[in-house]
Parts: C-alpha cells; sequence; structure tokens
C-alpha cells in the first residue's frame, strides 16, 4: 500500500519538482497540500500549490491554507531572488480553478491525522509553523502521525542562509524546536545530504522528454542562474526533492541517530544542535530525555537521480 502524505509546502521551484515527483511514484499518495511562507508568502503559496494539482491532472487532491508569519520571529521576506516573485522561476500557470479547502492548514493537518491513525506521513518541505500550530491545537496527533519527514535543517555541515542555519529552520525556530522536541518519528533530510545529489543543466534538460519534465527544465532555470551567483556552480541543489526520494526509497540514504534542539535566539539562531554522540552525559541538559531523531548524513545520489529521472519521464 501507498504511504499517505501531506507535503507542507513553499512552492518554490524545489517544492514544485518535489510535488510533482510525489504524484507520478506509486510509493507515495499525496492526500493534501497545505501552504506555508518561505519561498514566497503564503498567499502566492496557496495558488501556487493550486496551479501544480491543476497542471498534473490532479485538482481533487485538496490544498489547505497555512500559517502568513512565524511563531515568534518576524517574517522578513520571501526567497524571491532564489526562485522569481512568482516563485516558479518566473514561469506562468494558469489562474488555478479550484479553491483552497475552507479549513486552515493545522486544522486540516489534525483532522486527516485523527481520521487515519498510523496511516498518514507529514512532509514539510517549509518552515515548520503549520506543524507547530497543529501539534498545540490537538497534541494527540504525535501519537497518531505514522511519521514526520522534515526537509531542513543542517547536522554536520554550514546553513544556506547564514554559516548557522538553513532557511526553513532559521524563518521558524521556535515552530522547528517543538517539531524537533515533540515525542514522534521524525527524520531530518537537511543539507548534509541535498548538498550531496546535485541536477546539473544537461540532467535537467534530459528531462524534457516529458510535459512535465520540461516544466522542470523550465523553471529550473532561475533556480540554476541563483546557483551559478551564489555557489558558482551552473547546477542546482536537490533539496525537496531529496524528502520524498527518503519516502519512496529509504535505502538512499544513511542515517544517524540523536536528539536536535534549534537555537531560538542569538547570531546562531535557526541552528539545528544535534547530539551524535550516543552518550549519556554526567548532568542533565537540554538534549536529556528527548527522543533521538533520524538524520540523514549521506546519500547515493547516483541513483537518487536515477529515481527521479525515471519517475518524471514517465509521468505523462
Amino acid at each position: 500500500m501507498p504511504k499517505k502524505i501531506i507535503i507542507d509546502t513553499d512552492p518554490g521551484i524545489d517544492d514544485a519538482m518535489a510535488i510533482l515527483f510525489a504524484l507520478c511514484s506509486p510509493e507515495v499518495e499525496v492526500i493534501g497540500l497545505t501552504t506555508i511562507f518561505g519561498n514566497v508568502y503564503t498567499d502566492l503559496a496557496t495558488q501556487n500549490a493550486l496551479r501544480l494539482l491543476e497542471f498534473a491532472g490532479r485538482p481533487q487532491i485538496p490544498v489547505a491554507h497555512g500559517a502568513a508569519r512565524p511563531l515568534q520571529v518576524a517574517f522578513d521576506q520571501p526567497a524571491a531572488f532564489v526562485h522569481g516573485q512568482n516563485g516558479l522561476g518566473e514561469i506562468v500557470l494558469p489562474t488555478p480553478i479550484a479553491n483552497a479547502d475552507p479549513r486552515a492548514a493545522a486544522q486540516f493537518i489534525v483532522d486527516m491525522i485523527m481520521a487515519n491513525p498510523g496511516e498518514i506521513t507529514l512532509v514539510p518541505v517549509g518552515p515548520l509553523t503549520n506543524i507547530a500550530l497543529a501539534l498545540a491545537l490537538e497534541p494527540r496527533i504525535a501519537t497518531h502521525v505514522a511519521e514526520v519527514v522534515v526537509m531542513g535543517g543542517a547536522a554536520a555541515v554550514n546553513g544556506n542562509v547564514n554559516p548557522a542555519a538553513e532557511a526553513n529552520i532559521w524563518h521558524d525556530p521556535h515552530a522547528a524546536d517543538r517539531v524537533f522536541t515533540t515525542d514522534w518519528p521524525i527524520t531530518m533530510i537537511g543539507l548534509d545530504v541535498t548538498e550531496k545529489t546535485i541536477m546539473q543543466a544537461d540532467y535537467l534538460a534530459g528531462l524534457r522528454r516529458s510535459r512535465t519534465g520540461a516544466f522542470i527544465d523550465d523553471i529550473a532555470r532561475f533556480y540554476l542562474e541563483f546557483h551559478q551567483k551564489a555557489h558558482d556552480i551552473y547546477a542546482a541543489y536537490t533539496h525537496d526533492p531529496s524528502a520524498i526520494a527518503y519516502l519512496v526509497d529509504p535505502t538512499l540514504f544513511t542515517l544517524q541517530r540523536g536528539p536536535i534542539r534549534v537555537l531560538c535566539e542569538g547570531i546562531g539562531l535557526g541552528q539545528t544542535l544535534w547530539d551524535r554522540s550516543g552518550r549519556q552525559w554526567g548532568r542533565p541538559n537540554a538534549w536529556s530525555g528527548r527522543r533521538p531523531v533520524k538524520v540523514g548524513i549521506d546519500v547515493d545520489s547516483t541513483r537518487l537521480l536515477a529515481l527521479y529521472q525515471q519517475r518524471i519521464l514517465a509521468a505523462d
């Protein structure tokens, strides 16, 4: 049976790449998208989520509109320099026909998990505000969810908004700390693995043999330009699609376990602080008694890219 998943998303070029990957992977069943600020404002995230589902011929999948701001810190501004003003690399999709679900994202998450205990995996690929709000609304989702797979954080590498923090965690560190310290099964697919898998320009161009792949190549052009300026590579890191790849084939990844706390103040705001020692500390600390998080530390990039290509080319 496919895994039922809710993707919490701020589309976003790599979000679009992940959503389309999930929609054409029989191992997962997308039962909803919930939207959040980050790459774009939440209003645009909702419109983009609806657009992507209609592009993929899946307009029946519900989209629930999420939080517009973090729990405590201010939301600075969307990453238009990474994803374009419209979030999709300035490639324009038609105005969506469908409307968003009437429920707020947090309520949608609660309703779906409580109605399907043990069956639904949450896949947040943006800031974790909606997930934290859902926990506050109904703490029992922690015992009813199948798994939580987070694209975010940086365990043993630098961040990507500054040396300390990855963008999704940095946007709402308080929500992230709440999510990582909840007693539920959680996996972090962060920069330690997402920056090891690189989509070269010729790889993306090779996806054009399908309609879906052509769209991905089109939106990725803006993404490649950003990576050229920021990282001096005309290629793209594989962030959000890596979280979907983990769900489709966990054997692609090497994992280690340990509790995570998120720094919520100071120059390291948003840093994911991972205790991977496995030791018993002599005195209690902020990590003591916390459930270990599974953390991706390595990935078979060749196999992941082959899997992504196979699914996208078979989409149409």
